[in-house]
């Protein structure tokens, strides 16, 4: 096939063609042009989402299925997983499903996260055991449950000592695997960060002391801001802790500035939708715009789920040689966002996929 348009992040208008499920520049005589203007972006990325994960809780692979999906029709081609209750080695056999980076099972302990989502250990001390076991089973990723809440005292608290956190994370790092958390309140922030973790998942609690000591370690951040609009909802709800209640309202009233601040200080933020549970599939978009919203230029946003996330992750966007995961739009989204809602033709390991 052969595609003529402005090619993003660069800018400029470019051919390229794709032979053997990779893009080459080089001409490929005999190939159908599919596409004469319009801009290329590379395959959109999902930095934290959940096909193993209904409105019901752990999906079979048929829904895992739909839900791989609906994120692929809304443009998502890479998908870095952030936690599965099933296999989803399944979904990854498929060529017309988004590439997935698994990160395992979450690590909890009882009663301390979503029911059936993670593995409860019987103590923090088996969480270094735990992580060398994940980092031996996913892709290059390990998820922790960095808080939730403690109904012993009615709020987020912490679930590991910061001694085990640090073991862990060395553990992974041994393993060659990164390391990242779910994260809502403050007091399990300075643990994780101080072990050397890779990344953060939501990290509303991250004042602007702790903000300047992620940029510094390069420590990513992932804020799911869409489902952050869910706090208000889930305080609603917890009538009988107040105190937790308290928190998670004042949490999602200050999301906004935090996101500000991150990207100010200069923390690497990157898109991720939360889809599962209480997130649709294919809601990328969404949270493209609402980080666009929260400060980042609409170019910067379109990066943090397209090329930007798939530098983060290994992967490469459009170039000589890489896998022709990309997609073509009819105007320009770095100058409308809303453009990214319909492309025009989306192609998934050199194939026609929409």
């Amino acid at each position: 096939m052969h595609f003529s348009g402005v090619v993003l992040p660069d800018g400029g208008q470019r051919d390229l063609w794709v032979r053997d499920g990779r893009i080459t520049f080089e001409p490929v005589p005999g190939t159908a042009t599919v596409a004469s203007d319009g801009f290329l972006v590379p395959g959109l990325v999902d930095a934290h989402c959940h096909p193993g994960i209904g409105v019901h809780g752990p999906s079979t692979v048929e829904e895992a299925v739909a839900n791989a999906l609906a994120d692929r029709d809304a443009g998502t081609l890479l998908i870095r997983d952030c936690g599965q209750p099933i296999d989803t080695r399944p979904l990854q056999a498929r060529a017309d499903l988004p590439r997935i980076i698994r990160a395992g099972r979450h690590l909890a302990l009882p009663k301390r996260y979503i029911p059936g989502l993670g593995i409860e250990l019987g103590s923090p001390e088996e969480l270094p055991a735990a992580v060398a076991e994940q980092a031996a089973d996913g892709d290059g990723w390990v998820k922790l449950v960095g808080d939730w809440i403690d109904r012993s005292v009615g709020d987020l608290a912490p679930l590991w000592p910061d001694d085990v956190l640090a073991e862990a994370v060395k553990v992974a790092h041994e393993a060659g695997a990164r390391v990242t958390a779910h994260v809502f309140g403050e007091d399990a922030l300075p643990g994780l960060i101080a072990a050397g973790i890779d990344c953060l998942e939501h990290g509303t609690g991250l004042s602007p002391e702790l903000l300047a000591e992620l940029a510094r370690r390069r420590i990513a951040l992932v804020p799911t801001l869409i489902n952050i609009d869910n706090f208000p909802g889930i305080a609603d709800k917890a009538g009988r802790y107040p105190r937790y209640a308290a928190h998670m309202r004042a949490l999602h009233a200050g999301v906004a500035d935090m996101v500000s601040s991150a990207l100010q200080a200069g923390v690497p933020v990157y898109a991720g939708s939360d889809a599962g549970g209480m997130i649709a599939h294919g809601r990328l978009v969404d949270e493209i715009e609402a980080l666009w919203r929260a400060g980042m230029s609409r170019e910067q946003a379109l990066g943090a789920a397209s090329w930007a996330a798939r530098e983060w992750l290994g992967h490469p966007g459009i170039a000589e040689g890489a896998p022709a995961d990309f997609l073509v739009f009819d105007g320009d989204p770095r100058e409308d966002l809303a453009v990214l809602r319909t492309p025009r033709h989306i192609v998934l390991r050199g194939a026609l996929v929409g």
